[in-house]
């Protein structure tokens, strides 16, 4: 009955109802997300200022990281909410098994990146023209983050599997619950391990890496067993249902182009790192913490993201293009409005939003044009993450990876180079508007034939219709 359920819901609830209902939990577990990610750095900023440059230069390799868990998680969700949506069940289950093994096999990569490259790794980030004594304490504070941030991820891979588990059959309730907990943790425990509060040793930096994998972990437990009890729909097991190469391969065909796209955004995070690192350290900073607040605009989108991708497999899967249709305007209008939102606070009160990380006086003469600047890319960015969003959802995730090639690597790194070269730091933020202006009109293009090819574009209306 549930199952009966589950499927009527996905398939003939109003679509705006639907992805509101689908959407808004994690929307709201996403900002919280957002929250926790901010409140790190500002913590971390009261350590020092090169505290809060070395979890900038820990990002790229953070962000590779959750590419890869939230890549496969991408492909998880798509593929069960098809199968289910096609009444397969026993493939779902099979999906399900494989996306979690693939998640495990990726962490025994970035555990041996953080045993034996996080210092390489962070020393190559800093330019030859920082003073050796600010680079060696930052270097030191970056791989102190990082160790850690690896070593443990084994937490972060399980818990987006068993939420991802949780969205493809409509129970984003549960998922955004298992996000809140390990969020609220780490929020909680950040000051408490970072300053040795209520008796608890002062760690420092390596305090706020250890609040967030031990939220993680808390996050997955959790996750696990609400599956185990609630999750009717998908039976999780290695032994009635064991990974299959063949299951693996279609989880890849969606997963990899989304794994290659946040991967190219940490390429672009590690070349931005060195471009600005060469006008001084604190334009570094000003970059890290232009990403942690901006989450707070793009958190809200990849929730919707979340409870936009399994409604779009269900009813690919079930051949029904008008809900699909329906499910892609409103996503894109609902986006645009986060993001004119984000626009009109960047645009207003960029000291303000400075502030909050103990900003020097440099900090904030570099910071306010920075974060007017890049936000312009905030108008035209809503359209793209959903385009690339419901590509992946429909199976073409590789149109979306030729997308964000075309965005990061070709267009916007070349273009903050070249600008760097004028001398003037305030050029190169404008790569960001640059770059987006130009990916709307591929990622615009690139849906349209997806939607062809996949029999989902909806017949043009006759004239006077």
């Amino acid at each position: 009955m549930e199952a009966a359920a589950h499927e009527n819901k996905m398939g003939t609830m109003p679509v705006n109802r639907l992805l509101i209902t689908m959407a808004v939990p994690m929307m709201i577990s996403m900002l919280v997300q957002a929250l926790y990610n901010v409140v790190d750095s500002i913590f971390v900023s009261r350590i020092d200022e090169f505290a809060l440059t070395a979890v900038g230069l820990a990002f790229p390799l953070q962000n590779l990281l959750i590419a890869f868990a939230v890549g496969f998680g991408v492909g998880i969700n798509a593929l069960i909410s098809r199968a289910l949506g096609e009444r397969d069940g026993e493939r779902a289950n099979r999906i399900a098994s494989t996306g979690l093994a693939l998640e495990l096999l990726s962490y025994l990569v970035f555990l041996a990146i953080g045993l034996f490259f996080a210092e390489p790794f962070a020393a190559a980030q800093i330019d030859a023209g920082i003073p050796a004594a600010d680079a060696g304490i930052i270097i030191g504070y970056t791989v102190d983050y990082l160790r850690i941030v690896l070593i443990f991820s084994f937490g972060v891979f399980c818990e987006i599997t068993f939420e991802r588990l949780l969205q493809s059959t409509g129970k984003t309730l549960w998922s955004m619950a298992t996000q809140l907990i390990g969020a609220a943790f780490n929020i909680i425990f950040d000051p408490i391990l970072i300053f040795g509060l209520l008796g608890f040793p002062r760690m420092g930096i390596a305090g706020a890496a250890a609040a967030t994998v031990a939220g993680q972990i808390l996050a997955a437990v959790c996750a696990y067993f609400i599956n185990r009890r609630k999750n009717r729909e998908i039976r999780l097991s290695f032994i009635q249902y064991p990974p299959s190469l063949g299951a693996a391969l279609d989880i890849s065909r969606i997963s990899i182009p989304s794994i290659v796209m946040s991967s190219i955004s940490s390429v672009m995070t590690f070349f931005m790192n060195r471009i600005l690192t060469g006008f001084t350290s604190t334009a570094a900073a000003v970059f890290g913490v232009y990403f942690k607040l901006q989450s707070f605009v793009f958190m809200p989108i990849f929730g919707l993201n979340n409870g936009m991708v399994p409604i779009i497999g269900y009813n690919y899967g079930a051949r029904r293009p008008e809900r699909v249709n329906a499910t892609i305007k409103l996503a894109m209008l609902y986006a645009t409005g986060i993001m004119l939102v984000g626009f009109a606070v960047f645009q207003l009160v960029p000291g303000a939003l400075l502030g909050f990380f103990d900003a020097s006086a440099d900090m904030l003469a570099i910071g306010r044009p920075a974060l007017r600047i890049i936000s312009l890319s905030f108008i035209f960015a809503g359209v793209c993450v959903i385009c690339s969003s419901a590509c992946q959802a429909l199976g073409f995730g590789m149109y979306s990876l030729y997308i964000s090639v075309t965005r990061q690597l070709v267009v916007l790194v070349p273009a903050a180079y070249l600008l760097s070269l004028t001398g003037a730091l305030d050029n190169v933020w404008l790569s960001f508007p640059i770059a987006e202006i130009i990916s709307i009109a591929a990622s615009a293009f690139m849906l349209v034939r997806v939607l062809g090819k996949t029999g989902m574009r909806l017949p043009k209306k006759p004239k006077g219709a």
